[in-house]
């Protein structure tokens, strides 16, 4: 009965040689986190397509089944999930320091709703098949916890939805040297550490340091209580520039219009980065430090006078190794009280991997498609995958752009985000898509330029002339030309 229920009433069994059970499917997707949930569903929400999904995790989710207790979306709920099912209320916060900004949503929200898209939206559709606690082998081979191996015939094409996987510092050790007697944890179990200690020392400055200090601080844990390891100072996006609804649909626009108007008018990359700070685009913790890291990280306004509070940053590199007493950073030693308590947060959550074609024959290797919009980015390419006939075609609309890690890759991404944004204007159906889309974060532009049908081409060629220009001088940024002087 449970192998029922997992398995989804729609399997279909044959045999071969070996007795081995043989799997029938249109499609095999490796993977049930946050981008193969998004991409299977629109699959069954737009396609009579059948579904494979195998995953290693006791429930879909990915890396939200291992994350720390008090994590919560930086972007709104919003633009977070699948396309077919809402995750957020349409709560604005009231208190708190994401107060007047709609909310996020915690670990257990995400995990619950994910398990309830495969439970009562997926499986019950009679076309989806779910292999959790399962090993895919390749060439189609699925081993489960039983140990009971499945080929699977697959007729149209295999997803992988791992490449991207997302690493939270529970899901391996601190990548530093950490002696005996060093009390070092990773943030899931700090709810029960905490408590005793009266210095904490937070490793990595990321998305997860960000939320191990606001945790601190919110607990009442004074700012200088607390070390933070910042081998890197990181630009950061203004949560209140990325609201949905129509309340805060002008920001969306000035926003956007800002960012453009910032790179149309910069001579530099400096000159650039200083036009986004002051237009409010990017944000940073210290205005004398010059940031070089950028990593989707977002913070509300409240949040960053907080992190602002936190005096005693380290910026010495990366943590080499801790001693009793004593840190080795790459660029000196540090004594410490012995009894301090470290937290690491240096899992690279959003590693930086190299573009692959995504429609690739019998293969689809899911990537984003905009800069740190995985679900957003998987939900169009199955969209695509539906709609479109080749895959010259699906590549070209579908170009993938790599997570950012430096500040110069922030005009990297930017860059090919928007040669991908002038592909779907160009495709009226696509168009509409983007415009009913729940988890594009640009569908209320998109909403009503759909309003105005008269005038929609008009101002579609407006938007594009204006990425286009934008890319040029993006190009002419990243690869600058020579200076040239006249000899007489």
């Amino acid at each position: 009965m449970v192998a029922a229920v997992l398995h989804g009433p729609g399997i279909r069994y044959r045999f071969g040689r070996e007795r081995r059970r043989i799997i029938e499917t249109d499609y095999l997707i490796v993977g049930a986190g946050a981008m193969g949930m998004a991409f299977a569903d629109t699959l069954v929400s737009e396609s009579d397509a059948h579904l494979v999904i195998v995953d290693r995790g006791h429930q879909p989710g990915g890396h939200w089944t291992r994350a720390y207790p008090f994590v919560r979306l930086h972007q709104p709920s919003a633009y977070y999930g699948v396309n077919s099912r809402k995750l957020e209320t349409g709560t604005i916060d009231r208190v708190g320091w994401n107060k007047g900004l709609h909310e996020l949503a915690t670990a257990g929200d995400v995990c619950a709703y994910f398990d309830h898209v495969m439970q009562q939206e997926l499986l019950p559709s009679g076309r989806v098949s779910y292999f959790p606690m399962s090993e895919y082998l390749g060439d189609g081979r699925i081993r489960d916890l039983a140990g009971t191996e499945y080929n699977v015939d697959v007729r149209q094409r295999t997803v992988d939805a791992t490449y991207l996987q997302t690493m939270v510092p529970s899901m391996r050790p601190p990548p530093y040297h950490v002696a005996d007697g060093v009390e070092c944890v990773p943030p899931n179990t700090l709810p029960h550490t905490a408590p005793g200690h009266r210095h904490f020392i937070i490793v990595g400055a990321g998305k997860t340091g960000i939320d191990v200090c606001l945790w601190l601080l919110r607990n009442g844990i004074a700012p200088e209580c607390l070390t933070w390891i910042m081998p890197r100072d990181a630009w950061l996006l203004d949560r209140a520039s990325v609201q949905p609804g129509v309340e805060f649909l002008d920001h969306l626009k000035a926003h956007s219009a800002a960012r453009l108007a910032s790179i149309a008018a910069a001579t530099s990359v400096d000159d650039l980065f200083d036009r986004l700070e002051a237009s409010g685009a990017l944000l940073r913790i210290d205005p004398n430090v010059r940031p070089t890291m950028y990593r989707c990280a977002i913070v509300s306004r409240l949040e960053l006078d907080q992190l602002r509070r936190i005096e005693h940053i380290v910026r010495m590199g990366r943590m080499r190794r801790i001693e009793p007493g004593t840190m080795v950073l790459a660029d000196g030693t540090l004594g410490v009280d012995e009894s301090d308590l470290y937290i690491d947060c240096t899992a690279d959550g959003l590693k930086r991997r190299s573009g692959t074609p995504i429609f690739d024959g019998e293969h689809i290797t899911l990537q984003s498609v905009r800069g740190c919009q995985q679900v957003f980015s998987a939900g169009l390419i199955a969209h695509v995958e539906i709609s479109y006939d080749d895959d010259l075609t699906k590549n070209a609309l579908c170009a993938p752009v790599p997570h950012p890690n430096t500040d110069l890759h922030w005009l990297e991404m930017t860059l090919a985000e928007q040669r991908n944004e002038i592909n779907w204007i160009e495709q009226p159906e696509l168009v509409d898509w983007l415009g009913t889309s729940r988890l594009n974060l640009m569908r209320g532009l998109y909403a009503r330029m759909l309003e105005r049908q008269r005038a929609r081409d008009r101002i579609l060629g407006i938007v594009k002339s204006s990425l286009h220009k934008a890319n040029d001088k993006l190009e002419e940024l990243i690869n600058p030309r020579p200076s040239t002087t006249s000899i007489r």
